[in-house]
């Protein structure tokens, strides 16, 4: 299983960023995915995830309203498309594989993980 994030950078508040993870066939195809992250000093929590089919997405209500996850078929990718960022939005992102086909918000849920990418919002 293989999961490569990318998109991370430096960026002022309220500016925007798009976070993107490339997996492979048969995890995209099959399974949920979605977004993590983690701040120093904290533990890793849940961002947003979409189904397999794109047809569900749930986000963590610190994000919901800016940011929005997408699933890309061509390319086997998902992204995360990150507006009116604020400070407290900087963290190493993490894009993760469910164990399932559905949304999931936990990290028991996690099959895989993709390495992890920074995002720093100044303010």
């Amino acid at each position: 299983v293989q999961l490569q994030a990318s998109g991370g950078g430096l960026v002022q508040a309220g500016g925007s960023l798009r976070l993107s993870c490339a997996a492979s066939g048969r995890i995209f195809n099959n399974n949920g995915m979605g977004w993590f992250r983690q701040a120093p000093g904290k533990e890793r929590e849940f961002v947003a995830t979409v189904s397999w089919n794109g047809h569900t997405t749930r986000y963590a209500e610190s994000v919901e309203g800016r940011f929005t996850i997408s699933r890309g078929y061509a390319a086997n990718t998902i992204s995360l498309q990150m507006d009116r960022l604020k400070p407290e939005d900087t963290a190493v992102y993490y894009c993760a594989a469910a164990r399932g086909a559905s949304v999931f918000t936990t990290t028991t849920s996690v099959r895989a993980w993709g390495q992890g990418t920074l995002v720093t919002v100044s303010s």
